[in-house]
């Protein structure tokens, strides 16, 4: 098992975090390694966590990117690094408990899942400021992706390494892990299981209010990546054959009280948007082969990861 750990300016528990992890490990009984991502810290995190290189009996890594690239590139350059079959990920900051682990990896074995996500059921954070937003995300980002779950935003989960490194993970898109994975298998080898959460006791937390906003705006680039990532040629070009229609109904009318009625049409506004609907779908539907251009040679020729790791350091 491998596990992926990505710390930003969490010098207060690192050293804490590594202990904790080894800790809820000791006595598994198969092989597993630990791989901290420094996501560019400015403090002592980085300093602190090389310590621990020499601990015995610890397969540690430490990957350092070159400068903040944020959580996500974070995750999958720590996705990108581990071996084991199975990769568990979570939080710096020890709300998330190494503890949950095993226990996950049993029950993700059991029910034959490709992932398990961690649900904090009895969540330790601000009730307007965290737990509301994140109920009507988790709510909303289950009706519009299909994938029903309590809490997609907590970082604790277990994957098969064969299923989530067929995902590429960009942008803040590491909260709709669950769904991206829906593009790979069915959903219903994606499940959840309750998971112990901590109040947060050292350092501070890197998020806001103003992350509910992106979310809204991350998930309607989820909802076009899960339906026409493929095919984005198909999402246009409908809207396109839309305004077309539309405007080809309006033109026809026109072209009715024209010439068969004598009326005069050229100071019209319904001809100034006939014609602002053709011009529209024309453009609509140019705009959608280019995109299916585009697509196709991402497809082809897309494999430059979203980080630049500056270096990496193992156990000796």
């Amino acid at each position: 098992m491998s596990i992926v750990v990505p710390v930003f300016n969490e010098e207060e528990s690192v050293e804490l975090l590594i202990a904790r992890v080894c800790e809820a490990m000791e006595g598994y009984d198969k092989a597993w390694e630990l791989i901290l991502v420094d996501d560019g810290s400015t403090d002592g995190t980085l300093a602190k966590a090389r310590r621990s290189l020499e601990r015995p009996a610890l397969r540690l890594a430490i990957v350092e990117l070159q400068r903040n690239f944020g959580q996500t590139a974070a995750m999958q350059a720590g996705i990108d690094a581990a071996t084991g079959r199975l990769i568990a990920t979570l939080d710096g900051d020890l709300q998330n408990d190494p503890c949950d682990i095993r226990a996950m990896a049993k029950a993700l074995e059991d029910r034959e899942l490709d992932l398990l996500v961690g649900w904090r059921k009895n969540r330790k954070d601000g009730l307007f400021l965290r737990k509301i937003p994140s109920w009507c995300a988790n709510a909303l980002i289950g009706r519009i992706t299909g994938v029903r779950l309590h809490d997609y935003g907590c970082s604790l989960k277990l994957y098969r390494a064969s299923i989530i490194k067929q995902v590429k993970l960009m942008g803040e898109m590491h909260r709709f892990i669950p769904a991206w994975v829906a593009g790979v298998v069915p959903s219903s080898r994606i499940g959840e299981m309750v998971v112990t959460h901590h109040p947060r006791t050292l350092g501070t937390s890197k998020y806001g209010i103003s992350r509910t906003f992106r979310v809204i705006l991350d998930l309607l680039s989820v909802l076009f990546f899960m339906r026409y990532k493929a095919r984005p040629g198909h999402f246009f070009g409908s809207i396109g054959l839309a305004a077309g229609a539309l405007s080809a109904l309006i033109l026809g009318y026109l072209f009715i009280d024209k010439v068969v009625f004598g009326n005069d049409i050229g100071t019209r506004p319904l001809l100034l948007i006939g014609f602002m609907l053709f011009l529209s779908s024309v453009q609509l539907i140019t705009t959608g082969i280019l995109a299916e251009m585009i697509a196709r040679t991402y497809f082809r020729d897309d494999d430059t990861p979203n980080y630049v790791v500056r270096q990496t350091f193992r156990h000796n």
